[in-house]
Order: C-alpha cells, then structure tokens, then sequence
C-alpha cells in the first residue's frame, strides 16, 4: 500500500496511515516491506551465527547487575511504562523490573510476572511440527496440501511445502487486517469490541488464503497464516489438539513452569496491565491484558515468564528438544530483506527462529513477540550461554509525522541499547541510529516506512 503523501487530504491520509498499522505485523517485529525481501530456494544458513560461531565478546565479563539495572531503568525512563528482564551468562543469572505495572494505581513491575509473548509462540510451534519430521510423520519438503486437502486447496496445496509455512516464504497473505478490519478506521472501537470474541483456526486460516497475495512465492513475507496452518498440520498428524501437544511434547520437555496457552481471556498468573496507543491512535493507550487470544492460536497465544524463555531457548539450542537434523534444519535461514550490494542481511529468518545482528556486532538467536499491549523480545548466542528476554507493557509508540516519517524515537532506542549491552556485556548508551541497525526489528519504522526513507 503507497504511503500517504503531504498532499493528500487529511482523512484520506488518516485512513491510508491507519490502514498502514493495521497491517504490520501484530505479532512479531520480525516484518518488513514486501519488496525488501530476498528469494529463498539456495538461501545458505546465516553467517556466523552456529552453534559454535565467531567467538562473543561478552562471554567473559560476567553479568554487571548495576549496568544492567541502569540500563532497564533507562528503558522507562525513556518513556516505556514497564518492563521485566532475564539475563544469564553461563550459570550466572539476573531479573529485574522497571517502571510501572498500573499506571493508574501506580503499582510496580516484577520480574516474575507472566506476560503475552506474541510470535515467540512460533519458535514452540516450530520445534513441534519438526518433533514430528524427526518422527517421520511429516516431510518438510512436502506439500501443504497432502496433509491438509481441504484447507488448502490446488495450486497453493500443491506448490506450499511445510518448509515454506515455517520461514514465511508460502507468499500466504496475513489474515490480522481481514479477522480487525475496523483498525483502519477506528483501532480503539476495533479491539475494544472484539475483546472477548472467538475465532477458530479454520477461519484465520481462509482469511489469509482469501487476502490478496502480496509477494510471490519463495519470497519471505511474514505471516501469522502459515503458524495457524502450522498448527492445524499438527492436528492432522498427532490426532490432538495443536495446544495440548506442543504443551506436552515441548514446554513440559523444556522444564518449564510457567509457559501456556492461555484457557481463557485472562492471564491466570501475576501479571502487569498491557496498553496499546497504535501510534497514538488511542489515546491514552489503553490496557489489553484481558483479550481472548483465540485469533493468536499458534501463531502467537502464549503466555510465559523471561526466565522461562531463556530456559527454553537455552535447550534448544543445546540440542535437547530437537536432533541434530531438525535443529540444523532449523537454523537454515533465509534473508528477511534485501541488502544492500556487497553487503549482508542483518537479520535471517530459520524455521520459527531467526538469527540477529545486534549494533555491537555479535550474531544472536531467538525470536520477539508482539500482541495488544505487550512486546517481548528474547535472544541467545549461538550456544545459549548468554542470553537475555525482555517484556513490556506499551506497544507501538512510536510516532509518525504528516508525512509518514518517523518521529526521533528514545523509547526504541534505549530497549536497543540495553539488549545489545546485556548481550554483548558492554552497555552502550541509547542512540537513535541503533533502531537502523538490525532491519526487521521494532515494526513501525518496517511497517510503515520503506527503508529507503530510513537511509
């Protein structure tokens, strides 16, 4: 969709901006434009970002816990209502909060609390359907279509493989705009009156094979469909519900404690309220901690803690969910956009997982997540000895001028700065250039801004 341009009427601009958020990627900060992705048939696995990778440079420092906390603390002060954190290196492990977890009582974040962690729900989904490669159930390279005739039909079920689902590249629309189509004229009126409906798979599912296509096939495009498709395959293969197997075969796999689909609405654990502003669509951002994530599914309904995120990605990467085959298959990658000549992607999509390069220069594995009111973001080194997962509690702040420019954004660039010093083990004070550094990540600026603009 063209940008609104200064000389467009005013509501017209409205509506094409509004139609514009609507459309990123509600899920995840991982999108980009359509036209900045790059072909996936011989995409090789990212550069430097295996398991036994260019050496990191934190590795050795340890966890400064005072940088760290100033570091959190600046994210707030930079304007982030509140967050949570879980930092490790090695067996050394630090939490901290925040900020607020009410801004209206003014009650205070804790690093223990549950939070929506959006697309991170990809990477659990992901290591289920490869669980049943491994098992011979399904074929990666298969078609869609063998497994699932019905809802995928002709040519998309002849020609999608279940690789495709899994690295974005099946060219299946997203179906967010179609199941809210109301953000695009009224956001706040949309969610408020869509809090508590349900929506099944199947009808997710339909809505995005009946979007209109936006890039070709074999072209990464990010998409909740193809997760949603994913777990409906699973379904299909184990005979159950997608939920209560990943929930068997991967969390409890994983150990973890404090990681679910959620039964209903509400989070059942301590939690913080979750505000949405869409841009400043919504004003005051309002809080969305109760919504039925039924339109997430596996694409994104999850509800976890940041040490069980780092718990999870930590055995993942030590080979203990996966074999070596699956895990191998999934850290095969694909560029999520197009680089400049002589250059290379800074950011690399696997199956369910991608690989970053931070501002610092290291090579990191994980996934973020984002859903009404709430953004996560965790990453590991290559061998999860170093790893941080961050929470929060107000999305899409950021704002835009007249002509769809970005506005300076410290909020973005301070959660930049205290990721990549939690990684890397060098804080580095907040600058609005880190936000151009790892294409792909924070959605607004990728959502509505080419990167041409950001140049």
């Amino acid at each position: 969709m063209p940008l609104a341009r200064a000389n467009t009427p005013r509501p017209e601009r409205r509506r094409l901006r509004l139609a514009a958020v609507a459309t990123a990627a509600v899920l995840s900060l991982a999108a980009v434009p359509a036209q900045a992705a790059a072909p996936a048939a011989t995409a090789p696995a990212a550069t430097g970002s295996g398991s036994s990778a260019a050496p990191f440079a934190g590795s050795e420092r340890g966890l400064d816990r005072a940088a760290l906390r100033s570091s959190l603390a600046a994210f707030h002060e930079a304007g982030m209502y509140g967050a949570y954190s879980a930092v490790r290196d090695g067996s050394e492990q630090w939490r901290g909060a925040a900020g607020l977890a009410d801004v209206d009582t003014e009650r205070r974040m804790r690093p223990d609390f549950e939070h929506r962690i959006g697309s991170i729900t990809k990477t659990f989904t992901a290591v289920a359907v490869l669980q049943q490669v491994h098992q011979g159930r399904i074929e990666l390279d298969a078609p869609a279509g063998r497994y699932l005739p019905e809802l995928i039909p002709g040519e998309r079920g002849r020609e999608v493989t279940v690789r495709m689902l899994l690295n974005h590249t099946s060219g299946i629309p997203d179906y967010v705009l179609p199941a809210f189509p109301g953000l695009a004229v009224d956001p706040g009126k949309e969610l408020d009156e869509n809090r508590f409906r349900r929506l099944r798979p199947e009808q997710l599912v339909r809505l995005g094979l009946a979007a209109p296509p936006v890039v070709e096939r074999g072209t990464y495009s990010y998409a909740n469909t193809n997760y949603v498709i994913a777990g409906l395959l699973l379904r299909k293969v184990t005979g159950e519900d997608p939920e209560t197997y990943i929930t068997r075969n991967v969390v409890r796999k994983a150990g973890l404690r404090h990681t679910y689909f959620p039964r209903s609405p509400r989070i059942s654990g301590p939690h913080a309220k979750m505000y949405e502003s869409m841009y400043g669509y919504i004003e005051p951002a309002r809080d969305y901690s109760v919504y039925d994530m039924s339109w997430a599914g596996t694409a994104g309904a999850m509800v976890s803690t940041m040490r069980d995120l780092n718990d999870f990605y930590r055995r993942l990467l030590g080979g203990k969910l996966l074999g070596p085959d699956e895990l191998r298959a999934m850290k095969t990658t694909v560029p999520v956009y197009e680089p400049e000549p002589g250059e290379e992607a800074a950011l690399r999509y696997g199956l369910g997982i991608y690989t970053l390069r931070m501002p610092s220069g290291g090579w990191y594995w994980g996934h973020d997540g984002a859903v009404f009111g709430a953004g996560t973001w965790a990453l590991s080194t290559g061998n999860g000895r170093r790893q941080v997962a961050v929470g929060y509690n107000l999305m899409k702040y950021e704002r835009f001028d007249e002509q769809n420019k970005p506005k300076p954004d410290p909020i973005g660039a301070a959660l930049f700065s205290y990721v990549d010093g939690a990684l890397s083990g060098v804080p580095g004070k907040p600058s609005t250039s880190l936000r151009q550094s790892a294409p792909g990540s924070l959605p607004p600026l990728r959502s509505l801004v080419t990167p041409e603009q950001l140049r």
